[in-house]
């Protein structure tokens, strides 16, 4: 039985400023959720969101608060045996805060799978595959600088994918400064494009065009969330893939965006989803439509990484990869043993439950002190 639950916001800053569309971050802000069974036993999770209210609904301070005040409380005294039922239960009686279930679903799977001594991709039904691509995101803004990073992360066997940042700029400015990267790193590396719906169809006609040319493998979000159309329009003019992100909460959106005919990829997010399993119903609605995969991120920490890896882990195939860097842009960690990243990608752990342990002395000195 669930005995006790505990949150904690973390601030931890970024090894350097990381820039979108919307918003700048120097700080990465995760609410950190300790779930204690009645025999000592604890499970860990993680609810993120990226800059605060600039991106979602959802800030490290209500997801705190709305843990604490509404779904602890229901969950006190209550089984893990099944953490799917559990999750169930708390959708129907409290509406939204999806990141917020996230961080309790996370703890309650890394809890039952260290009752039961299995890692949580078993629970989720078993690992196709231990080790996953991963990308690096290039948002320094400056083109030279960017090359450099690139070249030296390829040279280390880290990365060889890479995202940029872009819609901050005119769209002839970022069309120019991804067109050098491009050039100067090579068909070797992959080089895409996230505009986070700064875009409108006008422009990203022009700018996909000019992406496409210059041999530029996707575009992600370039229009806005809910304009289902001008994806679905964009993705069957241009050879170059397009990739749904803010446009997908869940399998509904997955479906209704499927049944306009929309032929690009999605990006899915345990955030955004609710948790693992509802981000693995979004992977379920795109196979059977045909639609590809990307293991999206919002730029979790060592704990929320780890979990939609274990999620991302269960996939046959997820056409293009994943983006689960969000560790390597903190410059310090609250666990013990941090991720392996090696050969472009990272591993998933083998271990019970996420594989993890928090270490405590750097949770209290990242903890956020109340006022």
């Amino acid at each position: 039985m669930i005995s006790q639950i505990q949150t904690y916001i973390v601030d931890i800053p970024t090894i350097r400023p990381h820039k979108l569309s919307m918003t700048s971050m120097a700080v990465q802000s995760m609410v950190i959720v300790r779930i204690t069974d009645d025999n000592g036993l604890e499970g860990i999770g993680e609810g993120t969101t990226i800059g605060g209210l600039a991106y979602g609904a959802e800030s490290p301070e209500s997801i705190k608060t709305n843990i604490d005040t509404y779904l602890a409380p229901y969950l006190i005294g209550q089984s893990v045996a099944s953490p799917k039922a559990l999750i169930n239960k708390l959708h129907l009686a409290f509406k939204g805060n999806p990141i917020a279930k996230s961080a309790v679903q996370t703890a309650l799977l890394d809890l039952l799978g260290k009752q039961l001594g299995v890692p949580v991709s078993t629970l989720l039904g078993g690992a196709c595959n231990n080790h996953l691509s991963c990308l690096w995101v290039l948002a320094s803004g400056n083109t030279e600088k960017d090359i450099e990073e690139a070249k030296g992360l390829v040279a280390e066997k880290r990365h060889n994918i890479f995202k940029l940042k872009i819609g901050s700029r005119s769209v002839r400015d970022d069309v120019a400064h991804v067109g050098k990267i491009k050039a100067a790193l090579g068909d070797d590396v992959s080089i895409r494009v996230d505009v986070n719906q700064a875009w409108s169809e006008p422009q990203a006609t022009y700018g996909m065009a000019a992406l496409q040319e210059a041999g530029i493998d996707l575009v992600e979000q370039p229009t806005p969330a809910k304009d289902f159309a001008s994806l679905v329009r964009l993705s069957k003019k241009f050879n170059i893939g397009i990739l749904a992100d803010e446009s997908i909460a869940d399998s509904t959106d997955t479906l209704l965006l499927a049944q306009q005919g929309f032929t690009g990829s999605v990006a899915l997010k345990i955030g955004k989803a609710g948790g693992l399993f509802a981000a693995l119903d979004v992977a379920a609605v795109c196979n059977a439509a045909g639609i590809g995969l990307y293991g999206g991120t919002l730029l979790e920490g060592t704990i929320g990484t780890t979990a939609a890896l274990h999620a991302w882990s269960t996939l046959p195939v997820i056409e293009f990869g994943t983006e689960m860097f969000g560790p390597l842009l903190q410059s310090d960690d609250i666990v013990k043993s941090p991720l392996n990243y090696h050969n472009f990608g990272v591993e998933v752990p083998t271990t019970a439950g996420l594989g993890l342990e928090i270490d405590e002395d750097k949770l209290r000195q990242y903890t956020r002190k109340a006022k």
